[in-house]
């Protein structure tokens, strides 16, 4: 199912006062669910002989809260620019195969739909696209790094 699908999802999620939805397209299925504001979620039980300690759950506010576990950090030492953020987690490619150069450079001009990088995920790659057009001032991210959901991987300015 295409990213751009589920970010429409999430959207009308958000915008309405529906609960929980879930979309079929052949085999693939995506189910989002959330729960009203204020009330807490309670830990799934935790089948181990050992105790496990759980730690409190906070109430998300949004899916991206809710899929990140939090609200997102602002990372330190990012130069002024146009983030670029993981839509997934995955593992972070800078190139589509190791044996050939990096799709983008630090000071490479690049125009929206250039693709940056690639994401492994669920033995999926999918592009990494600018959506704006600029110039590479940071790549966040090595080739081969396992990264999570909403991580900086560019800045583009």
């Amino acid at each position: 199912m295409d990213l751009r699908k589920i970010k429409k999802l999430i959207d009308l999620l958000e915008e309405s006062n529906l609960a929980e939805i879930e979309i079929k397209e052949g085999e693939e299925s995506v189910r989002l669910a959330r729960t009203p504001k204020g009330t807490m979620v309670a830990p799934a039980p935790v089948m181990h002989a050992a105790p496990a300690a759980h730690a409190p759950v906070m109430p998300m506010h949004g899916p991206t809260e809710a899929a990140s576990g939090g609200t997102p950090k602002p990372a330190a030492d990012l130069p002024p620019g146009h983030i670029m953020r993981a839509p997934m987690v995955g593992t972070f490619y800078a190139s589509p195969a190791p044996d050939k150069p990096a799709f983008v450079t630090v000071g490479q001009a690049v125009k929206a739909g250039d693709t940056l990088g690639i994401i492994e995920a669920m033995k999926m790659f999918n592009p990494i696209e600018a959506d704006v057009a600029g110039t590479v001032l940071k790549v966040m991210v090595e080739s081969g790094q396992p990264i999570e959901f909403d991580q900086p991987l560019f800045v583009i300015g």
